[in-house]
């Protein structure tokens, strides 16, 4: 197999495809419309790097995932999850992160690339109070720059397309990943108990 090793192959092959909007598009702060765009995404990845590599985490928050302070600034809460922290780990020891931003709808993604600090500030916690409680963290991200993604890739999908959608009666449970996973599991209670437990523990 023939492998690509320097930037000048890669240039080679796709140098000559580069569009001016595709360079143009990239600015160092929300414009009026990318605010518009982040603002109404109810989801967002999340890829932050550490010592020992790399993590990609989802955020979801119904009515926007991040909270827009100004136009170089973003404040992401952590909400319930499974309290492994990685992405919050590598944020307090590196703080390049990038978001990707998801519009169920629309074929546009919307890309920041920035650095992020952890607060635990009482006063900001509880500004995002929801059903009398709080996230445990706020990520504060500082802007580098933000643009929107080309669509071929959702297109391409169909992501949004309903008759794309997979059967969740034909997909792998949680409970039977985690067996396959560990071995000696219960599977079937874990599978029974799961939606009761997440519908209370969802903040």
């Amino acid at each position: 197999m023939k492998i690509i090793s320097s930037i000048e192959e890669l240039n080679t092959i796709y140098g000559a495809g580069l569009s001016p909007a595709s360079v143009s598009k990239v600015t160092k702060q929300l414009t009026p419309l990318y605010r518009e765009m982040i603002e109404i995404s109810p989801f967002a990845a999340l890829a932050t790097v550490g010592p020992e590599g790399l993590d990609c985490s989802p955020r979801g928050d119904l009515g926007g995932v991040v909270r827009v302070v100004d136009d170089e600034t973003l404040h992401l809460p952590d909400w319930r999850g499974n309290n492994r922290v990685d992405s919050l780990s590598n944020i307090v020891r590196d703080p390049r992160l990038a978001l990707m931003f998801l519009i169920p709808g629309s074929n546009t993604t919307m890309r920041i690339n920035g650095r992020g600090v952890v607060s635990d500030d009482e006063t900001l916690l509880s500004s995002f109070e929801m059903d009398g409680k709080h996230p445990r963290t706020i990520v504060v991200i500082s802007i580098d720059e933000v643009y929107f993604q080309c669509a071929r890739a959702v297109m391409r999908a169909e992501l949004w397309n309903g008759e794309h959608f997979a059967d969740p009666a034909k997909l792998p449970t949680p409970g039977q990943m985690l067996k396959a996973a560990v071995g000696d599991f219960d599977q079937e209670s874990y599978d029974r108990e799961w939606p009761g437990r997440a519908a209370k523990t969802m903040w």
